[in-house]
């Protein structure tokens, strides 16, 4: 079980959804190994360190186990190990979230006219 690919692990660790989202966020570069952008087919090796952009959130893990098989979520955690600087950094953003709110977070669809005065009211 050395030969596992990048875009596998990450699926199987639980970061993405889908081995095609894992697979598109690797090409984009939002996965990165030691600061590098890297390719999908790339494999990992224990102590590698990833940094993750899964969009809602910025991980900083260090690959502790290898595995190509999509377990539960504690299996998943033991197979990497996230920095302290990632834990603190993640935790100070979503404070951040809870304190100060998107203007059109609570707005579902297309606001509505009575909407649009609520939203330029708040903004004046």
């Amino acid at each position: 079980m050395d030969n596992v690919r990048i875009d596998k692990w990450l699926w199987a660790a639980r970061f993405f959804k889908t081995r095609s989202l894992a697979t598109d966020a690797v090409d984009t570069g939002k996965v990165r190994l030691d600061g590098e952008r890297i390719k999908p087919a790339r494999t990992v090796k224990l102590d590698d360190k990833l940094t993750i952009d899964n969009g809602a959130e910025t991980w900083e893990v260090r690959v502790m186990g290898i595995s190509d098989v999509r377990g539960g979520a504690p299996v998943a955690r033991t197979l990497y190990e996230e920095t302290e600087e990632s834990v603190s950094k993640r935790e100070n953003d979503l404070e951040a979230r809870k304190l100060y709110r998107e203007p059109g977070t609570t707005i579902k669809g297309r606001p509505t006219k009575r909407d649009r005065r609520a939203i330029s009211k708040a903004g004046e």
